[in-house]
């Protein structure tokens, strides 16, 4: 008789455990046991309990490759989701076998899971363990299909994670709005949530977080009239009135300063936008900068064409907002430009702006704006600057460039990789809850009663459109960060925080990853040999990059480098590229002016008619501005039920080689952290938003 010692731990979140039975069935190489009852007198499987229960079987099962739970009715109890953990066995010589689970069982079902150990298709040569994995890919495939959101970007998962909202009119006094917050001034579709497969959900805790700070804000905004006042502002210091709460340094310091040059061009380099500013060598024909214009701001003993030669002269170009037609918004047309802003890096350390031009085309009625117009005119030429960038972050940099394109990494991912392969142990703890804010996220952002068509210009068609267009640019390059850094030519530019630390992260992430790959695939015959690891990347090129060649993604790969680059860029662009865009998301636009999402009036077409009248005009009104802020607000908190860059308390790694590279991992991350926080004390605006304990593991808000 061979006795198998038996732990069993549920997950520590709350409603994680249940009221069904849960039977046990272990298969080994030897044999498989009978299907056994895990019962003890009193609660089984409570919400963070680790079980303890003895299998017993005629004969030793040998190596233990498979379990398989089985969860059924109980009694009269309705149907319990419960929560897996693990379920680690000990067999009678003493050896250890765990098999991880980390997801819920949510009917009544049977949930097959392999020994920890991680292995390729080539790694397994038992039939029993290749069909194992086929079936758990079809299953996934037959669960999880692709859906096309919007034409022409990256597809997401055809689940009902949302339905378009309804109207009901059951009384006409009293007209609701499926899934709408009372007081919330766009619609939600609130209810969706409950359409998603649970292992794809928030937690009860990130989900009462989420949801329960929607109300507060709103209602305070509607008490005091702010929703429901379509005028302008009377006083720039009025729009203090609205700020969140709590205020931290940075928001306090952009109040302050948001009007200075200095701050502006900092915002290029350490900004919400970091990524957009290049170095210009030559100065675009539909750009007409002369040396006169600008000479005063280049300092002494100088010129443009030698500014240019020495690499001091840097361009911001938002020529993709070119060209997208407006909406109205509390009754009133809004308008749209597409400026260029031109920016030199003096010898005293600063960025600073030195010309802008609010369209593509240049002409009588588009004059060049500079820091010696009058105060208005000027300020107002950088707002609509800012104004672009408002679209340059939410719908590119963030939106596009880590939410849509994360969440097409995962749902390849889930169709083509077993739980025991090792990219999916490897990359499992970086999709966490992507799904889940992404369903938020379009119904919040992209639906008829959303912030798109409630508080910006473009509506949204146009912000749609933009994201669009930016995606049909996109290229493999682009996301590779150091070549990034190299093709802006910026890679030696003083001051540039984020590329300092977005680069420490970068190395790190790389070596952690470069171990991790060579342990798995010892040469490139075997990368080019995995057929489900080739799958994932054709799924990914075909359905997040629509099958586009001149993307450079590519449709296979063949040597362990491809790899390690390929797996970098993925994890990346799920943890830290998306906390250098999100982090700092209401630091940088609570106040208003500085990140404007609609404009009243249109581009100016002459210099000298702007005042504070016509400035505060062409802002949004009261209503517009604060329908932004409580969305942006509620979309850049952090909810509770964290999971820090590196820290990885699922156990999905069991051998001792990549055990030891997570703890390395980690270690190198606290050493960034360290650096991070000794240097920010010597700076008036620190810079943390690359800072590991800030950076989540995936994007999950």
């Amino acid at each position: 008789m061979a006795t198998y010692k038996v732990k069993v731990a549920t997950g520590t979140d709350l409603l994680s455990g249940t009221l069904d039975s849960i039977s046990l069935t272990i298969v080994g190489t030897q044999g498989e046991s009978h299907k056994q009852l895990l019962n003890h007198f009193g609660r089984d499987f409570a919400t963070g309990a680790v079980d303890q229960y003895t299998v017993q079987c005629p004969q030793d099962l040998g190596e233990l490759i498979i379990i398989r739970l089985h969860k059924e009715r109980y009694s009269f109890f309705p149907k319990d989701p419960w929560y897996c953990n693990y379920v680690q066995i000990c067999a009678p010589n003493g050896r250890i076998y765990h098999f991880p689970a980390y997801q819920w069982m949510d009917g009544y079902e049977t949930l097959s899971l392999r020994e920890a150990t991680g292995k390729t298709t080539a790694d397994d040569s038992l039939p029993i363990l290749l069909e194992h994995r086929q079936e758990e890919i079809r299953a996934k495939q037959d669960f999880y299909h692709w859906r096309v959101f919007v034409p022409g970007l990256p597809n997401y998962v055809h689940i009902p994670s949302y339905r378009p909202p309804v109207r009901r009119h059951r009384n006409p006094n009293r007209p609701e709005w499926n899934g709408y917050i009372p007081g919330f001034p766009i619609l939600i579709n609130f209810k969706a949530t409950k359409f998603l497969n649970l292992n794809l959900r928030y937690s009860f805790l990130k989900t009462a977080s989420f949801f329960t700070r929607l109300g507060p804000m709103a209602l305070a905004f509607k008490v005091r009239g702010l929703l429901d006042c379509k005028h302008s502002w009377k006083r720039l210091k009025d729009i203090k009135k609205i700020f969140p709460g709590k205020k931290s340094v940075v928001a306090e310091y952009v109040a302050e300063h948001w009007a200075e040059d200095t701050f502006f061009g900092y915002q290029y380099l350490n900004g919400v936008n970091p990524g957009l500013i290049r170095r210009c060598t030559r100065i675009p024909d539909k750009f007409p900068v002369t040396d006169d214009m600008v000479a005063p701001f280049l300092g002494e003993g100088t010129c443009l064409q030698a500014e240019l030669e020495k690499g001091n002269i840097y361009l911001a170009d938002y020529r993709i907002m070119e060209g997208f037609p407006t909406v109205e918004l509390s009754g009133r047309k809004q308008h749209h430009c597409a400026p260029l802003c031109l920016l030199h890096f003096g010898p005293e350390g600063k960025m600073m702006p030195i010309a802008i031009q609010l369209s593509q085309t240049p002409g009588p009625d588009c004059p060049i704006f500079l820091p010696s117009d009058s105060e208005w005119d000027w300020l107002l030429a950088k707002t609509w600057v800012r104004y672009a960038e408002f679209y340059s972050h939410e719908a590119i940099a963030h939106l596009l460039e880590t939410h849509l394109i994360a969440e097409a990494f995962c749902l390849a991912m889930l169709r083509n990789l077993p739980m025991c392969h090792p990219l999916y142990k490897l990359l499992i703890p970086h999709t966490r809850y992507t799904v889940q804010i992404n369903s938020i996220g379009r119904a919040v952002l992209l639906n008829e009663g959303g912030l798109s068509a409630k508080g910006m210009s473009l509506g949204v068609e146009g912000f749609a459109g933009v994201m669009v267009r930016a995606l049909s640019e996109l290229t493999y390059d682009s996301l590779y960060l150091p070549n990034d850094f190299v093709e802006r030519g910026v890679q030696d530019l003083p001051g540039y925080y984020y590329r300092d630390d977005s680069l420490a992260v970068w190395n790190a992430l790389e070596r952690y990853v470069t171990e991790m790959i060579t342990y798995y695939y010892p040469c490139d015959a075997a990368v080019e040999g995995d057929p489900e690891l080739q799958s994932w990347v054709q799924e990914i090129f075909k359905e997040c990059l629509l099958g586009r060649e001149s993307s450079g993604f590519p449709t296979c790969l063949r040597t362990v480098p491809e790899l390690i680059r390929y797996v970098t860029i993925v994890i990346y662009t799920c943890s830290a590229k998306h906390a250098a865009v999100n982090t700092g998301q209401m630091e940088f636009t609570a106040w208003m002016p500085n990140f404007p999402a609609s404009m009243r009036n249109p581009p100016m077409q002459a210099k000298g008619l702007t005042t504070l009248e016509t400035f505060m005009d062409t802002l949004p009104d009261v209503k517009t501005t604060c329908i932004t802020l409580l969305v942006l607000w509620t979309l850049s908190r952090e909810p509770d039920d964290r999971r820090p860059l590196g820290h990885f308390p699922d156990i999905h790694f069991v051998e001792e080689a990549p055990r030891r590279s997570i703890e390395a991992f980690r270690q190198r991350l606290n050493q960034i952290s360290h650096a991070i926080r000794q240097r920010n004390k010597c700076l008036p605006i620190p810079y943390y938003y690359l800072d590991p304990v800030l950076i989540e593991n995936s994007i999950s808000i």
